[in-house]
């Protein structure tokens, strides 16, 4: 459809062009040209359903169940010729809640950079994770959409050590991002532009991960965002009103203690007159 448009648009300068170079030539250059804008792989003609099945096959849906057995190094990996890191590229999503309606466009760039990734074998392994479906998984990772997670994961050595992981957490634009913006994360390394993700709440190695405090503090996160924002302006109204009376007091309480301290040792008050 992209191709047939910018046809129509090149034909007026094709014309004038046949004045100075044969129309062949001028022709040849501009498709050549045009095809540099399109993935050079076979997937670009498939229709919109054969690339969803694809991409259905070669993106793993990760939630707060298998997550941390799905990333974690492979033993085919392990037993490969490649003694480096596995990688994996995880789409952080979410639909009208988490994304507010607008990651409709970048699912159809991602299921379209998975299909391309079908036919590259030194493609990363590609994960999804959808906030509004798997909001504890998101609270754990502390992500928001829409996102993608790259993630190198590190082969456990001979003693079984390993290094940590490295993550890098890279934004999408809702309404500039394109199927080519997610492919460059791979083919050209955009990823390392961003800094790597350290800190105590990184879902591999921060110090909540390494205690064990990860999927509690992440349930907890999900059960205070499901309390609606009244609730809390209640509470806080409530608490700071009860912090007030007790600095302030109650002001007859406050008159009493003042006249006591008037009070002559020994006996009552003075009486008026």
């Amino acid at each position: 459809m992209r191709l047939t448009t910018a046809l129509l648009v090149a034909l007026p300068a094709l014309a004038a062009a046949q004045q100075q170079f044969p129309l062949a030539n001028t022709l040849q250059s501009w498709l050549e040209k045009a095809k540099s804008y399109l993935p050079n792989t076979p997937t670009s003609s498939v229709t919109t359903a054969a690339v969803a099945k694809a991409a259905a096959a070669n993106i793993t849906p990760l939630t707060v169940d298998n997550w941390q057995s799905v990333l974690s190094p492979s033993p085919s990996h392990a037993s490969s010729t490649w003694d480096g890191p596995e990688t994996w590229m995880v789409f952080v999503s979410g639909t009208n809640k988490t994304c507010y309606g607008l990651c409709g466009g970048l699912e159809v760039a991602w299921n379209e950079t998975a299909a391309l990734f079908a036919a590259d074998p030194t493609a990363p392994h590609l994960g999804y994770i959808n906030c509004d479906r798997s909001p504890v998984l998101c609270a754990i990772w502390h992500a928001n959409p829409p996102t993608v997670w790259h993630i190198q994961l590190p082969v456990f050595a001979e003693d079984q050590s390993r290094a940590p992981t490295t993550v890098r957490i890279l934004r999408l634009n809702t309404t500039t991002t394109t199927t080519q913006d997610i492919v460059r994360i791979h083919t050209e390394k955009t990823y390392e532009k961003v800094a790597v993700h350290e800190g105590a709440f990184q879902p591999f190695d921060g110090w909540v991960a390494q205690l064990g405090l990860a999927k509690p503090i992440g349930y907890v996160l999900f059960g205070v965002s499901m309390v609606p924002s009244w609730a809390f302006m209640i509470v806080i109204s409530f608490v700071s009103r009860n912090l007030m009376n007790r600095r302030v007091g109650n002001p007859n309480v406050q008159r009493m203690r003042d006249a006591q301290r008037q009070a002559p040792l020994g006996g009552a008050p003075p009486a008026n007159g």
